[in-house]
């Protein structure tokens, strides 16, 4: 894994983890990498210094806390988001795309609902005047 600084068009900076170098390159091209502010997709590198983890061996055998826990007020404020969302909302998976426009067009009852499109599919529903955003987290099941 690796961990980049991005920042967008917007100026807005963020920080994002990827499988590899090349998965961000590929990710990157294919216009799947956004802002997690503002949903832009116009993203760059930023200049990075490599974190190399140093400490007494104590401290490298210490138990760290748990994984779960929020380690300052933003996560703390992701994950509230996570909940709210799922507890109010429908998942709709890979049907995302069809599901909105059918409720935008009203061949659908309205409701709310997340799930995942490609990049093109979330341009065409934004240009298509349909009400979506990109949510700053992935479904469960695509987590470690």
């Amino acid at each position: 894994m690796i961990q980049y600084s991005l920042r967008c068009a917007q100026d807005h900076r963020f920080d994002s983890w990827f499988q590899s170098a090349s998965a961000f390159d590929k990710l990157h091209a294919a216009g799947m990498v956004s802002c997690a502010v503002c949903g832009s997709t116009e993203v760059e590198k930023e200049l990075m210094a490599p974190r190399v983890n140093v400490g007494s061996e104590k401290a490298r055998t210490a138990p760290e806390a748990p994984l779960s826990a929020p380690a300052n007020p933003a996560e703390q404020a992701l994950k509230e988001l996570r909940k709210e969302i799922e507890k109010s909302s429908d998942y709709v998976g890979r049907d995302f795309a069809r599901e909105a426009r059918a409720m935008h067009s009203g061949d659908a009852p309205a409701r709310s609902i997340w799930g995942e499109t490609r990049g093109d599919e979330a341009k065409k529903l934004i240009e298509e005047g349909v009400p979506v955003a990109p949510l700053p987290f992935l479904p469960t099941r695509k987590s470690n």
